[in-house]
């Protein structure tokens, strides 16, 4: 997962200008005029090699009581709550401000990497930058956004602002993000696996507000993470308020969790919003396992067999037929105890490396069984294979010329490396390169 960093600070001070400048695109309205960006706006960025994703926010006003300030601190604290590294915007020919004092006291209670970066210093008044230091942050650094001065050095607090993350943050434990609908019964599962009531329970919908990390050692000594999220409802049900907040927090917990439980209502049947939260899964990359909760609810019902689900979700997750399925009830305990298991299994394949010796076995297999395709009289010559990486398994394909591929071919080659080798509950990623070089995901 990319690392994220949050560029916060009070209103006009140049944060939407650094924004752009930094992701190389005009994504914030830059307007001289304080409250422009009321939203947080996200965008990927890269420097030496090392991508991150960049959030900018809205100005930070921490006493204000102004509903469209509120507002825009709700988001600003979204964005401090995901980001590994923030970097604190303030005007170097403004000043130390009280507000910037008490933005100052806010970030320092993130106990996250702090970069205090001082702008508008046009012509290189670098001793403007020292009042700044009395704010007792990690790092100050003096830039100009609008001409692109300091950006590198910035740039270099950052990147190591994120190895000083990684470093701290390092946790053997399995990462597992529980998600689902709302009142689907993410936190009586998460209860019932813990063995101990950690979150509240209701039969309110929404009850859960905020992804909660839950350490624990299982009975078999294995050490795990629980993230219990909000609820993922449709956009036209999200209020624009602390809901909105939750669901942001939720699929974040899903980026930066191992493996993710999808949780779901048996007894409502798969709903297009299952469907939604399984693709989100299965966008991120995540190896996952689909519970289908309440199953006691229904269980010896007319028509209600696992066959019969089995074929419904099989109708509807078709770009998911690597799921792997429990059937179960956090209610009664029923079949719950296999989850673990299965969760850890899953991260298990889609940690998975094969041999290049064996890959290509399998490939030149598949290749006798099946001949390539052709298009206007060239043929599609499948010269060898190798993985690149892991989480998810991702498989490089050379090729003489990825444009004579067709879907249904690539299909056939993954639905032999499952066939062969797995894979069960992970996507896996194919990347096609022909003689010069050209990639095809």
């Amino acid at each position: 997962m990319k690392p994220v960093v949050a560029i916060v600070g009070r209103p006009n001070v140049g944060k939407s200008t650094l924004f752009n400048k930094l992701t190389g695109k005009r994504v914030s309205i830059v307007e001289d005029a304080p409250g422009v960006t009321r939203d947080r706006v996200v965008c990927d960025a890269e420097w030496c090699g090392r991508n991150f994703t960049l959030i900018d926010t809205g100005g930070l006003e921490i006493k204000s009581e102004d509903k469209m300030w509120r507002h825009i601190r709700l988001q600003a604290e979204v964005a401090v709550d995901l980001a590994e590294v923030i970097v604190f915007l303030v005007d170097g020919k403004a000043g130390l401000t009280a507000s910037d004092r008490d933005v100052a006291d806010y970030l320092r209670k993130s106990k996250k990497p702090v970069i205090v970066a001082v702008n508008k210093l046009d012509n290189n008044e670098q001793e403007k930058i020292f009042d700044f230091y009395e704010l007792g942050l990690d790092e100050v650094v003096g830039i100009s956004a609008e001409q692109g001065k300091g950006l590198g050095d910035l740039l270099d607090l950052i990147c190591a602002g994120f190895a000083a993350a990684e470093e701290e943050g390092a946790d053997e434990s399995l990462k597992i993000a529980v998600v689902g609908k709302p009142n689907a019964g993410k936190s009586s599962v998460v209860n019932a696996l813990l063995g101990y009531e950690r979150v509240i329970v209701s039969d309110v919908a929404g009850t859960t507000r905020d992804a909660i990390d839950t350490p624990f050692t299982d009975v078999k000594g294995r050490k795990f993470t629980l993230i219990d999220t909000a609820g993922m409802r449709k956009k036209s049900s999200v209020d624009r308020g602390v809901e909105q907040y939750s669901v942001m927090r939720a699929l974040a917990a899903v980026r930066r969790a191992d493996v993710v439980l999808i949780v779901i209502d048996a007894s409502e049947g798969i709903s297009e919003q299952d469907v939604k939260i399984c693709g989100y899964v299965d966008r991120e990359n995540k190896p996952s396992v689909i519970l289908m909760n309440k199953w006691d609810k229904i269980e010896g019902k007319s028509g209600s067999t696992v066959n019969a689900f089995n074929a419904e979700l099989d109708e509807q997750l078709k770009f998911m037929d690597y799921k792997s399925v429990l059937y179960g009830s956090a209610k009664t305990g029923q079949r719950l105890s296999k989850a673990l298991d299965m969760l850890e299994e899953a991260y298990a394949q889609a940690s998975r490396r094969v041999t290049t010796g064996i890959l290509n076995d399998v490939l030149r297999d598949a290749v006798l069984a099946q001949e390539p395709p052709s298009y206007n009289g060239r043929r599609l010559k499948v010269l060898y294979a190798t993985q690149d990486g892991i989480c998810p398994p991702t498989f490089v394909f050379f090729v003489n010329d990825a444009e004579l591929l067709h879907f249904s071919y690539k299909r056939y080659l993954e639905n032999r490396l499952r066939t062969a080798f797995g894979f069960k509950g992970t996507p896996i990623r194919l990347i096609w390169r022909s003689r010069g070089y050209k990639d095809e995901r």
